[in-house]
């Protein structure tokens, strides 16, 4: 094998290797509850870091044993893939950067209001149309059932840092009034009219305030922050790809006249 078809390969393999921490952000992300109950969020990642396993492997393949249309193949579809990443990751950024958290004085978690999110997430995802059934799929989780396991005493509910997610669906907004039982029960609101959710706030464990924007809130700051975790390892993996597909091409190229050059030796024989 030649000296720039082995640069290849080990350049193609690196690639392959480049797709392994896609694919685990994207399981890993479809793992959490919030995207068990979004699809549309759900797979598209993994698919995204199969196609660039197969592709890299199809390179791998091509400049292990010489096959220069195999090759061709490989960079023209990475290309293609590397530019999808990237798409991926300036609208990811663009998506989540709005921010609907507030704190909340003598807590330990934040609340988050629907509409300090931005707009593409609450037409996409909180609409009339998609939340009935996320309302429904959160209800029969185990999302807030695992905070009466957890916490005990008020203090140690009112201190603790419990997601976006349970934060808003869990529990009544603060400003509400309500008066702590338990984290999924509360009573006697003192200021009922400071927010419309206090009137959605029901005790019943299917009902909760998954009917409440805090809900809805709460979710879009589930997936904001779970997207620019995972965003970091996107733009780590992308500019290891960009430099991988840089050599490649000019492996690439060197196998080409490398190649042109043996030939005209053995036209010369």
């Amino acid at each position: 094998m030649a000296v720039s078809n082995s640069i290849t390969a080990i350049v193609n393999f690196v690639a392959l290797l480049c797709s392994i921490p896609i694919i685990g952000a994207g399981i890993w992300l479809a793992s959490k509850p919030d995207n068990e109950c979004v699809h549309l969020f759900r797979w598209p990642v993994v698919l995204l870091g199969i196609l660039m396993l197969m592709v890299s492997l199809a390179g791998f393949v091509g400049a292990y044993w010489n096959r220069q249309g195999l090759l061709a193949f490989y960079l023209f579809c990475m290309a293609i893939l590397i530019a999808l990443l990237l798409i991926l990751l300036v609208f990811a950024f663009v998506v989540t950067r709005p921010d609907g958290s507030y704190s909340v004085p003598g807590r330990g978690y934040k609340e988050y209001r629907l509409y300090g999110f931005s707009s593409w997430l609450q037409e996409h995802v909180t609409n009339s149309g998609n939340w009935p059934k996320i309302r429904t799929c959160l209800s029969q989780s185990d999302v807030c059932s695992k905070l009466s396991q957890d916490y005990i005493t008020a203090d140690q509910f009112f201190m603790a840092h419990i997601s976006p997610l349970q934060s808003g669906c869990c529990k009544p907004p603060t400003v509400c009034g309500y008066g702590y039982v338990n984290p999924t029960v509360w009573t006697n609101p003192t200021n009922p009219t400071a927010d419309s959710d206090c009137y959605l706030w029901n005790n019943d464990q299917s009902q909760l305030c998954y009917s409440c924007n805090a809900c809805k809130g709460g979710l879009l700051g589930n997936l904001r922050q779970e997207w620019r975790r995972a965003n970091i390892i996107f733009i780590i993996t992308t500019v290891a790809l960009i430099w991988v597909y840089l050599i490649g091409c000019s492996a690439f190229k060197n196998a080409q006249t490398e190649d042109l050059f043996n030939r005209y030796k053995q036209g010369w024989a």
